[in-house]
């Protein structure tokens, strides 16, 4: 029989931990959080009193991705069919939460459990170095629960953001790297960009990074840029409340447009919905879009990913930002699933509603040297 766990189950599901892996357990304490408030469901698999295994699945805040984060079965009911039954099971939580994918890691040397996946519709996409306290290599698996999503995605590559504050970079790198796969990622790229991009201040801490500036890093690294602004004004000017910063980020935001004027960079002041963003996509384009963290981190401040792929229903991000405090992993932040209603209400941030999105392409070299469009 399957069933939730619940505070009382503590205890055994310590001893199957205990039981089962020599590295990377999980405590007492992890247990009782994430039955008591982590956002999860963990099932049982039990005969009578006898806990046979449990199977632990972490949902995204604001996504339609389920994460199976740890399974595991007593020694003495193996090879009985337990692992795979509390994997359907999980499967049936994901789907009763709306998810359309569930993923995974899994040690490279688990060949048992690989062949499991594998055999019930996993597939790999992708591998973590160093992953484990042994430094053992961690595989990726996916497999999608609703089997008519037509998954039509460019194969963006996924680069970590390395600093609270450098989504921008970390999406645009993300966006150049595949429409150019000699495209440098890494953190003197990240941090260059940054320098070049940057609103100087912001809430706190140090600056986020403006479309105009992100506009004119792409360009100069030989892309192609679309801007779209629902608004002539400065771009997160609203997130500081001291006159001198404000003054500071408008000086800083007339110099990007300064610069942008001698360039043939297209900046429209109109935002762009759900449906506008596919059809650049379709066209070619990957669009960089500025989004509200709220709905996903539950705290307010803004926040750049990087579009890849869309279907009927959903629209898929690379998000570059790995929250590890709530037990976070890149897997969970790659072609992230949101529906298209839901996206359209976090693609703006502020209390004046700023909308933006940057639309990368490769550089067309008309040699026409045309100044840059402006349109209201």
């Amino acid at each position: 029989m399957i069933r939730p766990a619940t505070l009382n189950d503590i205890d055994a599901l310590v001893a199957i931990e205990e039981s089962s892996f020599e590295t990377d357990k999980l405590s007492r304490r992890s247990f009782r959080h994430i039955l008591s408030k982590g956002k999860a469901t963990t099932l049982l698999e039990v005969d009578g009193e006898t806990v046979r295994g449990y199977a632990m699945v972490l949902f995204n805040e604001g996504t339609s991705l389920a994460r199976l984060y740890s399974i595991a079965v007593a020694p003495a009911f193996r090879s009985q069919g337990v692992a795979k039954s509390l994997l359907q099971a999980a499967e049936s939580a994901a789907l009763e939460h709306d998810c359309v994918a569930m993923r995974l890691e899994i040690r490279r040397d688990n060949e048992t459990a690989i062949r499991l996946y594998k055999h019930v519709g996993y597939k790999q996409f992708g591998a973590h170095k160093n992953y484990y306290e042994d430094h053992m290599e961690a595989l990726r698996f996916e497999k999608h629960l609703v089997p008519h999503l037509n998954l039509e995605r460019v194969k963006v590559p996924f680069y970590e953001q390395t600093l609270d504050f450098t989504c921008g970079p970390a999406a645009l790198m993300m966006a150049m790297s595949a429409l150019n796969k000699n495209t440098a990622m890494n953190r003197m790229e990240e941090l260059r960009i940054w320098r070049e991009s940057t609103t100087i201040f912001m809430t706190s801490g140090h600056g986020g990074c403006s479309p105009y500036g992100l506009a004119l890093s792409a360009y100069q690294r030989g892309f192609d840029v679309e801007l779209f602004v629902n608004g002539p004004g400065v771009v997160l000017v609203d997130s500081v409340r001291d006159p001198e910063k404000k003054e500071v980020m408008r000086i800083v935001h007339e110099d990007f447009l300064h610069e942008l004027e001698k360039l043939p960079v297209a900046i429209h002041h109109h935002a762009l919905n759900v449906d506008e963003l596919q059809t650049k996509f379709g066209e070619g384009g990957i669009p960089i879009v500025l989004i509200s963290s709220y709905r996903i981190y539950r705290e307010k401040f803004p926040h750049w990913v990087v579009v890849t792929g869309f279907d009927d229903k959903y629209i898929y991000v690379h998000d570059s930002f790995v929250d590890y405090p709530l037990e976070k992993s890149p897997t969970d932040c790659i072609n992230m699933p949101i529906l298209k209603k839901d996206f359209q209400r976090m693609a703006r941030y502020g209390k004046a509603g700023q909308k933006v999105a940057l639309i990368i392409r490769p550089r067309v070299n008309t040699g026409t040297g045309n100044p840059t469009a402006n349109d209201v």
